[in-house]
């Protein structure tokens, strides 16, 4: 058997993570079996489908580098397919219009609710001799079986069981024509010949109407595995505030693709105590009987750990291809400084995001007027001049402009003075960043550059003298 899985999102907002996750399982079940990934799009909600919405899912996709084998797919093209099936089953009996009212409905839902039943249609249009006008508005419902059970083994959870006397006949096509979703997942799934359903557990009680329809179909019925939920730190569904935000946003925030995938893996997965894992790992030894039947929490702390070490892990050139979307942001011209992978190695420890770090390099290519106040009045005080001006001297007659050679101007300005390294660093670091936070002097100093550090010295004994 040739394993197939899909992605099927609904276009009707963001891509947020739980759907992320649930594509990275489908996907990496797909890639460990040697099979095929299906992206579909699932928009037959036309009212809320949105075209930004389709463009947020691939891009979203295509960032995650979770690329698939075919599609997408969008169900609003294949309306004929649906209504085919439709009138095919009309004819066979094992579908029938219904005409009842809105207000009829209604009224059977209310009775069934002061009795303590649970609302279903009553079937009343099943076997109606009633005479309809051809153009009289109706519905299309499935005939569901009115005894027996419904038995699925869920990958994750096991044995699962539903009466079919708990399943009332479905709606599958609309007054207007247009067939419902329910219907079009198991034609998909049919024509896809998809053998293997990985999908949220909110899904649990659409999987038997599908089988149903797919059994009266023909159809063989695919594998499915229900993903519990993702919960907040307070066990309670995911909010904006707690990581609810599209996937998007993860990248606009300074995530790197690596960092988010290898979170997420993780958050119902495991390998032994395993933290760290590429994507040739992920998809060698992905399976679907080592997820977690429990849900999961999400931790935002751990998220922005994982993200500090594949940036300070991941090649330079690599993550520095990434940065450039924040530097561009920030509107700094990196045309006057560094190359960008040489940030990357500077403050890859530091920061957590690549935000982060667009945000504190800006004194790498841009001259500044102002310094700390706090950081000024500890460090560019009148004490500080000797030490300025002998280590810009000796900065200034650098014939060789390394870090190694910038260490050794600190180390020989240090001993001649009789003061700590610290003594010469911190004002150093002040006066050519600004404040008192930086990678090490040595380095720092290398990539701001010789005639710029100079500068940068000068200005810092103008401001000393000017607070005399």
């Amino acid at each position: 058997m040739k394993i197939k899985t899909r992605f099927s999102p609904s276009p009707t907002g963001e891509l947020h993570i739980g759907s992320v996750r649930t594509a990275l399982y489908s996907w990496l079940f797909a890639r460990n079996m040697g099979g095929r990934f299906v992206l579909r799009i699932e928009d037959t909600n036309r009212e809320r489908s949105t075209q930004r919405a389709i463009e947020a899912i691939i891009e979203g996709m295509n960032w995650l580098n979770l690329d698939w084998d075919e599609g997408p797919y969008f169900q609003t093209k294949r309306f004929s397919r649906y209504n085919a099936v439709i009138d095919k089953m009309l004819v066979n009996n094992t579908a029938y219009k219904c005409y009842c009212s809105k207000d009829r409905l209604e009224k059977l839902r209310e009775a069934q609710m002061a009795r303590g039943d649970k609302p279903r249609y009553d079937g009343h249009c099943r076997d109606s001799q009633d005479y309809h006008a051809t153009n009289e508005p109706c519905v299309v419902r499935f005939h569901n079986p009115d005894n027996g059970f419904v038995i699925f083994n869920d990958l994750i959870r096991g044995p699962i069981e539903f009466s079919n006397r708990e399943l009332d006949d479905l709606i599958i096509r609309r007054t207007d024509g247009s067939p419902t979703y329910n219907f079009c997942v198991v034609v998909d799934d049919f024509d896809m010949q998809i053998t293997h359903v990985i999908r949220g557990d909110d899904h649990i009680n659409n999987t038997p109407r599908q089988i149903n329809i797919l059994k009266t179909l023909g159809g063989p019925v695919p594998h499915y595995a229900h993903v519990s939920m993702i919960l907040d730190t307070n066990g309670k569904k995911l909010s904006k505030r707690q990581g609810a935000v599209g996937v998007i946003q993860y990248r606009d925030d300074g995530f790197l693709p690596e960092a988010l995938i290898n979170y997420l893996v993780r958050l119902g997965w495991s390998h032994g105590d395993q933290e760290i894992f590429s994507i040739d790992e992920m998809k060698r030894q992905f399976s679907l009987n080592a997820l977690n039947k429990s849900a999961s929490i999400f931790n935002a702390e751990k998220l922005l750990w994982l993200n500090n070490h594949y940036i300070s892990h991941l090649p330079a050139d690599y993550v520095a291809t990434h940065l450039v979307k924040h530097i561009e942001q920030e509107g700094i011209n990196i045309c006057t400084g560094p190359h960008l992978s040489e940030i990357v190695k500077l403050l890859g420890k530091r920061c957590k995001t690549l935000k982060e770090m667009a945000a504190s390099c800006r004194y790498f290519y841009e001259d500044f007027s102002e310094f700390d106040v706090d950081a000024a009045k500890k460090y560019l005080s009148p004490v500080a001049v000797k030490t300025l001006e002998v280590v810009r001297a000796k900065l200034a007659a650098l014939t060789e402009w390394t870090p190694k050679s910038v260490y050794a101007v600190i180390d020989q300005t240090a001993k001649e003075l009789h003061v700590s390294m610290g003594k010469v660093g911190m004002p150093l670091r002040v006066a050519l960043t600004g404040n008192c936070q930086s990678p090490a002097i040595d380095v720092t100093v290398h990539a701001i550059g010789q005639s710029r550090s100079i500068m940068r010295i000068n200005l810092a004994l103008d401001f000393i003298a000017q607070q005399e």
